[in-house]
C-alpha cells in the first residue's frame, strides 16, 4: 500500500482557495473595514514579519467571530461545488487521479478549513487532515477548534497515519509550511516538480 499528501492551496489549486472564500463570506461592513484592518496584516505578511499562520489566524478572527454556522456552512458547500472546480490545477489533478487508479490511499493536508474542503474531499473519496474553527451554540468564535494545522502538517499525519505500514509515501506541496512533511515521503514534489 502506498500514501500521497496533497496540499491543496497552491498545489492542487491555481491560487489560495481560502482568502477567495473568505471574501465571498465577508459581510459588506467586514469587507469596508479590511482595507484598514486587514491591509496592515497584509503587507507585513508580504515583508515577511507576519507569518502565513499569524494572518490566517487574524483574518479568520475577523471573519467569523460572532457568525453563524448554518450560514457559513450552507455558503461553504456551495463554494465547493461551484467555486472550486474551476481552481484545480488540472496537471495536478491528473497525478491525484494517477494515484487513485493505482490504488493508493491519498489525503488532503491543508491549513484551510473543513468547511469546503469536507464536501470537496468526500466527493473525491479524500482522507483530509486540515483546520476546523470552533463553534458554540450555532456561532463561530472566530478561533480554530484545534491548532491551526499549517506548521504542525507533518506531525498531524503522524498521529493520522502509520507510515511505517507504507511501502512508499508521496506528498506535494508549495510552501514552507508543507516542508515538514514533504521530509515524510520517499517521492517529494516541491511547486510540480519532483526533487526526491
Amino acid at each position: 500500500m502506498q500514501l500521497a499528501l496533497f496540499d491543496f492551496d497552491n498545489t492542487l489549486t491555481t491560487c489560495d482557495t481560502y482568502s477567495r472564500f473568505l471574501r465571498q463570506v465577508a459581510t459588506p461592513a467586514q469587507l469596508a473595514r479590511a482595507r484598514w484592518t486587514v491591509g496592515p496584516w497584509l503587507l507585513g505578511y508580504r515583508a515577511g514579519v507576519l507569518s502565513a499562520r499569524a494572518i490566517r489566524a487574524r483574518v479568520t478572527r475577523v471573519v467569523f467571530g460572532g457568525r453563524a454556522v448554518e450560514q457559513i456552512a450552507a455558503q461553504a458547500r456551495d463554494y465547493a461545488e461551484q467555486v472550486l472546480p474551476g481552481l484545480l490545477d488540472p496537471k495536478m489533478m491528473q497525478r491525484l487521479q494517477w494515484h487513485r487508479a493505482q490504488g493508493h490511499e491519498v489525503a488532503l493536508v491543508s491549513a484551510s478549513i473543513d468547511l469546503y474542503l469536507q464536501p470537496w474531499c468526500a466527493r473525491q473519496g479524500l482522507g483530509l487532515i486540515c483546520n476546523r474553527l470552533e463553534h458554540r451554540d450555532g456561532t463561530f468564535s472566530g478561533r480554530y477548534a484545534a491548532i491551526d494545522c499549517g506548521p504542525h502538517k507533518a506531525r498531524l499525519v503522524r498521529e493520522r497515519y502509520d507510515l511505517g505500514r507504507y511501502e512508499r509515501v508521496h506528498a506535494y506541496g508549495d510552501s514552507s509550511e508543507d516542508r515538514p512533511m514533504l521530509a515524510l515521503a520517499h517521492e517529494r514534489w516541491y511547486r510540480g516538480r519532483r526533487v526526491a
